[in-house]
């Protein structure tokens, strides 16, 4: 279905606007979709997030580093993660480097959780059934290129052209 038919708007100022509300309206119901997929696992996209930077980078890791990693920068990292702990999926440990600083760490628990979610991941992609791999490749070139304008860095790479 169409943007104009799902939000009841036929004209838009211009397709830079139309562009701007479809990216809000496709994060709204995209946010939908992966929290749906959350709920049987009792778990944020945000706690998700955490869990699976920490999974990655194979060592503890702070607060700050966990905040820089995260897809979401406005959360509060330090709250999630006491929920995380709360639910026994993380713990904490005085940093061995700087004995001010305390470490985030994975637990068997938050590792075990992990693992059944990757389950998830086809299920994930199959939001993006009705795209060829080449058309994700291109919606990933354009949205890269959009931050990139934003945060003043030219993007030198060529230009993907557009295909039907």
């Amino acid at each position: 279905m169409s943007l104009e038919e799902e939000i009841h708007q036929k004209v838009f100022r211009s397709e830079y606007q139309k562009s701007t509300i479809n990216l809000i309206y496709t994060y709204n119901w995209l946010n939908e979709k992966v929290s749906k997929l959350f709920e049987p696992f009792d778990i944020t996209q945000q706690q998700f997030n955490i869990l699976r930077i920490l999974r990655g980078s194979g060592q503890p890791l702070s607060t700050l580093q966990i905040r820089q990693r995260m897809l979401d920068k406005m959360s509060d990292t330090s709250r999630i993660v006491d929920r995380l702990i709360k639910k026994g999926l993380v713990k904490k440990s005085i940093c061995h480097e700087d004995r001010r600083l305390v470490d985030i760490l994975l637990t068997d628990k938050g590792k075990k959780l992990l693992q059944t979610m990757d389950g998830l991941n086809d299920e994930m992609e199959s939001i993006f059934k009705y795209l060829s791999e080449e058309e994700a490749r291109q919606l990933n070139f354009l949205l890269d290129k959009i931050r990139s304008g934003e945060n003043g860095q030219e993007e030198k790479s060529a230009e993907i052209p557009i295909t039907g």
